[in-house]
């Protein structure tokens, strides 16, 4: 019906009904809108909550035994019913329909190749009154050929549709199921192909794959043909006003151009006279002319006269001027020159003043420099002194040395057995000593009990996590660090570096 109501057009003015029907277009979208949400977007949600149950019924088996499937299966079966009497409903309204747009004649209004045919050069231009033959003849040539270039490709356009009937080889009510169902997965759907595909298949039991895909692809392809030929027909009509609004306009503007040359033509003629009557005018003009030109000649040398006599006066007055102004500027120089010789006088002094206070200065820099060089020089020599004095009492004190090391060098004969035995004192303590002294130990030992270290009980957990096997664990070290010994540990003992 939405393709029906795109397609028609009215024939004349007095089809006010046809214009109505748009209103009746918005309608329908809306019924449509709504027929989707309460149609197809319930066996959506319906197969989204069936694939949850399946998961979380797989997840839970090994814990409760009991499902309820047959509620589900109930629930299914309910819907298969419901879709199945939607599309019996649907079918019989498509039926119903496409009987009473016959019977009410409606087709006479779509827009056919016939008539874009027929009408193929508008009265506007056939009826024009044209002062150009050529240019009238070169725009009805126009609208021809646009209408057989259209009219070509409209014929391709239907031939290519013959090829195949309006069912693509189907049976009617086939065909309209499986245009129903393939309108119900949209693109916005996940993975609407493969769902569509899977509810032709049930749909379509006695098909095959490759059945429904080829279908699918003649369904495609005429719907492609039809959106060609609605979109040419379009183009046609568009290209056609576009024509005839440049035609108008160019026949307008031809009448035009005839009437400016029509009046070009009068307005030549009109200038023609008028230059012969301004050619009479413009000999008197010249006659007056040469009698203004004497007067003014005649005027214009008095004026000569006069204004060289100004200028005259005006040069003695200037040459009185200027004397005065050389006199003024003959004192200004010798006043500058005045002004200079007291300022040069003046820059001489101060210089000399400057430089014998720079004399002064290098002077007393010289002797500055003079007296740090012989500070300098006494101190190398004390340093040089004060080395000279420490190497003298190194000599001293090594010569000391020396000296000692003689007096204190051995002077008996080496003897290995007096060197390697045992001294008196030894021998008189061994006497001494009893047998049960020689085999006690050397040191005592100060330790620990085994009962004193299993009474401590960070080596009970300890020994308790490590048979666990979480000795090694974070939670071992946060329990091991809570644990307090049996007794505080000493003070000196701890340690205060921060690690």
């Amino acid at each position: 019906m939405r393709d029906f109501i795109d397609n028609i057009r009215p024939l004349s003015i007095e089809d006010t009904a046809i214009f109505s029907l748009k209103d009746y277009e918005v309608f329908l979208e809306r019924d449509r809108k709504a027929f989707v949400m309460g149609t197809v977007a319930p066996v959506h949600q319906l197969k989204e909550d069936l694939s949850f149950r399946l998961e979380q019924e797989q997840k839970e088996e090994n814990r409760s035994p009991q499902s309820n499937w047959e509620q589900v299966q109930h629930q299914v079966t309910f819907v298969k019913d419901q879709q199945s009497i939607i599309m019996t409903k649907l079918q019989e309204e498509y039926s119903d329909l496409q009987e009473e747009i016959s019977d009410l004649g409606l087709e006479k209004y779509l827009q056919t190749l016939d008539i874009l045919v027929k009408d193929n050069i508008p009265a506007e231009v056939l009826e024009s009154d044209c002062p150009y033959p050529e240019l009238k003849e070169s725009l009805i040539q126009a609208f021809h050929s646009l209408s057989e270039i259209h009219h070509g490709r409209l014929q391709c356009l239907h031939e290519h549709l013959k090829r195949t009937d309006k069912y693509c080889g189907w049976c009617p009510d086939d065909h309209l199921r499986f245009n129903f169902t393939l309108s119900q997965y949209t693109q916005d759907i996940p993975n609407y192909r493969v769902l569509c595909l899977h509810m032709l298949q049930r749909v379509f039991p006695e098909k095959g794959k490759q059945d429904l895909m080829e279908h699918e692809r003649a369904l495609a392809r005429q719907r492609f043909t039809q959106t060609q030929i609605k979109v040419l027909t379009q183009q046609w009509q568009q290209d056609q006003q576009e024509l005839l609004a440049k035609a108008l306009a160019t026949l307008q503007e031809a009448r035009d151009a005839y009437q400016e040359e029509l009046e070009l033509q009068r307005d030549r003629q009109h200038q023609q006279d008028i230059c012969f009557h301004l050619r009479e005018k413009l000999q008197q003009w010249r006659a007056h002319q040469e009698e203004v030109a004497e007067l003014q000649a005649a005027i214009a040398a008095r004026q000569q006269e006069e204004a060289e006599a100004v200028l005259k006066r005006e040069q003695e007055k200037e040459a009185a001027m200027r004397a005065h102004q050389k006199e003024k500027l003959r004192k200004f120089h010798l006043e500058q020159q005045k002004r200079r010789e007291e300022l040069e006088q003046r820059d001489q002094e101060r210089l000399a003043k400057l430089r014998s206070a720079m004399d002064e200065q290098a002077r007393q820099d010289k002797e500055r420099v003079r007296f740090r060089a012989e500070m300098l020089q006494r101190r190398q020599e004390a340093r040089e002194a004060y080395k000279l004095e420490r190497q003298r009492e190194e000599a001293e004190r090594h010569n000391r040395l020396e000296a000692l090391r003689n007096q204190v060098a051995v002077v008996v004969e080496s003897d290995a057995e007096r060197m390697m035995g045992g001294t008196q004192s030894w021998r008189n303590r061994y006497l001494t000593l009893r047998e049960d002294d020689i085999q006690r130990p050397l040191f005592g030992l100060h330790t620990y009990t085994a009962d004193q270290i299993v009474a401590d009980p960070r080596l009970r957990v300890e020994q308790a996590l490590r048979d666990a096997g979480l000795h090694h664990t974070q939670y071992a070290q946060e329990v091991m660090a809570h644990i307090k010994p049996p007794k505080p540990p000493r003070r000196d003992t701890k340690s205060e570096l921060q690690f």
